[in-house]
């Protein structure tokens, strides 16, 4: 069976944050009959481990608790999972690492986590750092997501970045038999290119048999990504980078931090370069 992703990569600590995320991977494994990996990060460096030996050994065996309760999940649902805990300081960077090693082409992670010193953030800092540094596609899944099964919506410039987004998410749409819906928020001036440009994608995509329409949209640019998926009942949305830089490299503010914070479905940011 011929699929979008090959791959899958599921980061999760296994905490009620991560539920979504879970149910998810294993919903596309499922769909996909493919084997699901996985990578649970731990927060830890030698000195850690020198001085607190105990401590490391009590974190070790709530991981193996973690690693064995997922391992049943997946059991009953027919998904083969292959997962590993990784010790790090920095608990992105191992996420990062096991998708290069393995060689995914989608990560599948929760929104944020605890609350914290960085509870202001929509996004929360480790899933930030992922999705900067990842060498593939991220998915971001709220606690409450499901699988995708009314619309695919693509927000996407005029370029070939653009397009190559477009296509992506025609790849989904397809797959998952849904319609799709190109947006592009346009700035003052770029109408007429905003609009050139959505109209030749969705009639690409008519011609090939999908159900699509598209919109040029103007104002900011995530609220009006945002009102475009809700106005059309999209539950996917697929967003992708600006020059060749991850929108979500900043931790602070950025179009890309906004959507994935304030979505209430799942959000694809893609790695098209």
């Amino acid at each position: 069976m011929s699929t979008v992703f090959q791959h899958l990569l599921l980061a999760t600590e296994h905490s009620e944050f991560d539920s979504g995320a879970e149910a998810l991977a294993l919903a596309l494994a499922r769909r996909c009959q493919l084997p699901l990996s996985g990578v649970m990060p731990l927060l830890s460096n030698p000195e850690f481990e020198a001085a607190a030996p105990e401590l490391a050994a009590r974190a070790d065996q709530q991981a193996a608790a973690r690693i064995a309760a997922l391992h049943e999940l997946a059991q009953t649902q027919g998904v083969s999972l292959a997962l590993q805990a990784r010790r790090g300081p920095e608990p992105y960077q191992e996420i990062v690492d096991e998708a290069r090693e393995r060689h995914s082409d989608l990560i599948v992670i929760r929104r944020r986590g605890k609350r914290g010193f960085l509870a202001n953030l929509l996004l929360g800092e480790m899933v930030s750092r992922v999705v900067a540094h990842a060498p593939c596609s991220v998915l971001i899944v709220p606690r409450a997501a499901q699988m995708w099964q009314q619309r695919v919506l693509v927000a996407a410039e005029p370029g070939a970045q653009g397009e190559r987004l477009v296509e992506l998410a025609a790849a989904v749409a397809t797959e998952c038999r849904l319609p799709v819906s190109v947006v592009s928020v346009a700035e003052a001036g770029r109408q007429t290119e905003a609009g050139a440009f959505v109209q030749g994608q969705v009639a690409r995509l008519q011609q090939r048999g999908l159900s699509a329409d598209g919109r040029v949209l103007a104002g900011k640019p995530y609220e009006q990504i945002l009102q475009a998926a809700h106005d059309m009942g999209a539950d996917l949305l697929v967003i992708g980078s600006r020059g060749d830089v991850p929108l979500a490299r900043a931790l602070v503010g950025g179009v890309a931090q906004k959507v994935i914070g304030l979505a209430e479905h799942p959000v694809l940011v893609a790695h098209t370069t």
